[in-house]
């Protein structure tokens, strides 16, 4: 079983800046992906960004250019820098994994992230 515990979620005027973390409890060298969704009110979850076990990293076109996401493999944590927000960017935010020798993918509990105009 793998646990993740996320933080760094709040409340920002827009034009701000927010970062969130994940922390694993094992080891970041055996996940393949790791990644941030978010669910919006009345919407589906979608993809945010990801980063795979190679550091290639993919965004939503609606983020691309605004947020970064990166890992510290030392900390076993998994970063997503929200820079420019908007109030459309108000969401629920869950960090997955994707363990790499059985392909589960994994989930935190959610971390509310919610941009002001």
């Amino acid at each position: 079983q793998v646990h993740l515990v996320e933080s760094g979620g709040g409340l920002v005027q827009a034009g701000g800046s927010l970062r969130l973390s994940c922390a694993t409890s094992i080891s970041i060298f055996s996940m393949n992906a790791m990644g941030w969704y978010r669910a919006a009110p009345g919407k589906q979850r979608e993809l945010v960004a990801v980063i795979t076990d190679g550091a290639s990293t993919n965004y939503a076109d609606s983020v691309r250019g605004r947020f970064a996401i990166s890992r510290n493999n030392a900390k076993n944590t998994v970063y997503l820098q929200m820079n420019s927000l908007k109030p459309e960017d108000t969401a629920v935010y869950y960090c997955m994994v994707r363990r790499g020798w059985d392909q589960s993918d994994y989930w935190g509990q959610g971390t509310q992230v919610t941009v002001s105009s």
